[in-house]
């Protein structure tokens, strides 16, 4: 074997710690920047906006996948398949930098795992948040978008495969809310159901219905979304998604809501130049204190009949007051067969 050989991806597997990327929004020293991800022109607690942030860490997913898959595939692409949860730990800001630590925790035959840490650095230096993203390499021979095969990682530390192992539960966890949210409602959720509809049956109900807060918004897209060649950045379509959604949490809470978690995000077709696209807005379940929200995004092409569901997005926004401290928030009903089935899964895996 020689030097070359010995030293080349191919011969040696790479542990998870090899994939290591490091990114930092520099908010000390570029006022500029830190102007863009200002989510207010005033002072208050966790000053920034998320969804600049979520669209970050999709960029930081991709750089993490491709710096790996192009070892092995110098001119293949990466794509978000989904991002799994993000965990909204502390407030951040925009007066210190933010630090995004990202590495590889799980691969299968085509996808990848990428776990996300994001720390505030200065004075209350933190752990903001984390994010898993599911990223899958493509080839782009012959204009064809194709799975391609990827090598396996060495897991060695116990940390790894404690990660690898936490990302295995993760997709099983998925898995079996795929097959749950099939199942008929059980007894207690029928009564729940029927109790509530019971409610809005009732002479001078004065509830907060499901159908009532629901937001539209529509764009076409255009060139400077585009991230891989004649598709659009997929983190701009879940900072929109997540935009839209935040102002319909607004139409209920009577406080301020701020993000609590992403549940999940389903990239499901790439959304090409010139679409139009659709984004659909719906609060679909109230706990003690928050707000779970979906957000769908539609995409139409030029061609008649040409549509498809770009992106499903359920969200979790938190009520707080002014020193972030959670406040109750208004009931909501569901009345609809199809606001059911909706409250039902934000039900299943609620946050209070």
């Amino acid at each position: 074997m020689t030097t070359a050989e010995s030293s080349s991806p191919a011969a040696k597997k790479l542990s998870p710690f090899d994939t290591r990327y490091l990114f930092v929004l520099p908010f000390s020293t570029d006022p500029a920047l830190a102007r863009r991800f200002l989510a207010r022109d005033q002072e208050l607690v966790g000053n920034i906006r998320f969804g600049k942030l979520l669209e970050t860490l999709d960029k930081v997913a991709e750089n993490t996948a491709l710096a790996y898959v192009n070892q092995y595939y110098p001119d293949a692409r990466v794509v978000t398949a989904a991002i799994d949860n993000v965990e909204i730990r502390h407030p951040a800001d925009t007066k210190h930098d933010l630090v995004f630590s990202a590495q590889i925790n799980h691969i299968g035959t085509s996808s990848l795992e990428v776990g996300i840490r994001i720390e505030h650095l200065g004075p209350g230096t933190g752990h903001v948040a984390t994010a898993y993203f599911t990223m899958v390499a493509r080839s782009t021979e012959d204009g064809k978008a194709q799975s391609l095969v990827l090598p396996q990682l060495n897991y060695e530390l116990d940390i790894e495969k404690k990660r690898f192992e936490k990302a295995n539960q993760r997709r099983q966890a998925y898995r079996n809310s795929l097959m749950l949210a099939e199942e008929m409602p059980s007894l207690d959720e029928y009564l729940l159901l029927k109790g509530l509809h019971k409610q809005q049956e009732a002479e001078g109900f004065s509830g907060v219905r499901a159908g009532d807060l629901v937001l539209h918004s529509t764009q076409r897209a255009y060139p400077e979304q585009e991230n891989v060649p004649r598709t659009v950045f997929g983190g701009y379509l879940i900072r929109r998604a997540y935009e839209l959604a935040a102002l319909a949490a607004e139409m209920v809470a009577p406080d301020r809501v701020v993000p609590c978690r992403v549940n999940r995000i389903n990239f499901n077709q790439p959304v090409l130049l010139g679409d139009q696209l659709k984004f659909t807005a719906r609060v679909v379940y109230t706990g003690k204190t928050t707000i779970t929200v979906q957000t769908d995004i539609e995409r139409f092409g030029r061609v008649v009949g040409d549509k498809a569901l770009s992106n499903s997005c359920l969200f979790t926004f938190r009520n707080v007051s002014t020193d972030m401290q959670p406040q109750p928030v208004p009931f909501i009903y569901p009345i609809t067969y199809a606001e059911d089935a909706r409250f039902l899964t934000a039900h299943r895996q609620r946050v209070d």
